[in-house]
């Protein structure tokens, strides 16, 4: 955004950007002031990335925790093969942060990179909700589809991990310390909350919910698909 001079006096003006934004190149931006939460110091934005949050850990963690199960029992892989397959994907959820931190730094900005990325997180939990329905097509399909499925996953919860908790710290004017420091515990007990909840819901709606016959592993995956959609609404 340029600076523009007003009247005689040459004072320089800036236009404001949204707190989290990423400035262009060589200007200097007056932070916004954002819209505060009930009337606190907490910007309203926070709520948002808090909910967030939740969803995602809730979607990622119900998937994995029923993962094993679905290479054992619907692909009838060996536990040799089965346990294999999922900490290559778990590795690749470790690497793929390495990638967003990239993007976020050098290209897009923390905020473009959370929205693109989480797209890519919901189309591969979609994928694999799909690939989880015995009657599309054969096993050959169900696995093309399940690991077309886990790689946007991996891609996706890894390259937002990096950006999220620094653009909600980000929303936060510096005066306000003690409220930022108090948002990072709520942020990181909705992450906990949701890998916990979901680890204890997502086996019931497999083994509990019976579909096309058998455990109902679309169900299972879609859920956490719909918890990521409602995230990335957020």
């Amino acid at each position: 955004m340029n600076a523009f001079q007003r009247n005689e006096s040459k004072e320089t003006l800036f236009t404001f950007i949204s707190a989290g934004d990423d400035p262009p190149k060589g200007e200097y931006p007056v932070q916004k002031k954002s819209p505060k939460l009930c009337g606190s110091n907490y910007p309203l934005s926070i709520a948002f990335i808090v909910v967030n949050e939740f969803c995602e850990r809730f979607s990622y963690y119900g998937m994995r925790a029923v993962l094993t199960l679905y290479f054992l029992s619907f692909f009838h892989w060996d536990e040799n093969l089965s346990t294999a397959v999922y900490h290559a994907f778990s590795a690749l959820c470790y690497f793929t942060p390495v990638i967003g931190a990239i993007m976020a730094d050098s290209w897009l900005g923390k905020y473009k990179t959370i929205i693109y990325l989480s797209i890519v997180y919901v189309v591969g939990h979609l994928i694999k909700s799909v690939g989880a329905i015995p009657s599309l097509g054969n096993q050959v399909v169900h696995v093309i589809l399940s690991m077309v499925g886990l790689f946007l996953i991996a891609l996706g919860t890894g390259g937002i991990k990096p950006c999220v908790s620094a653009f909600g710290g980000d929303q936060f004017e510096e005066e306000h310390i003690s409220e930022r420091s108090k948002f990072f515990s709520i942020f990181y007990l909705s992450i906990n909350a949701g890998s916990l909840i979901s680890t204890f819901v997502t086996p019931v709606l497999r083994g509990d919910v019976k579909c096309f016959g058998e455990d109902c592993y679309a169900l299972a995956f879609g859920v956490p698909a719909a918890l990521m959609v409602l995230a990335l609404g957020e």
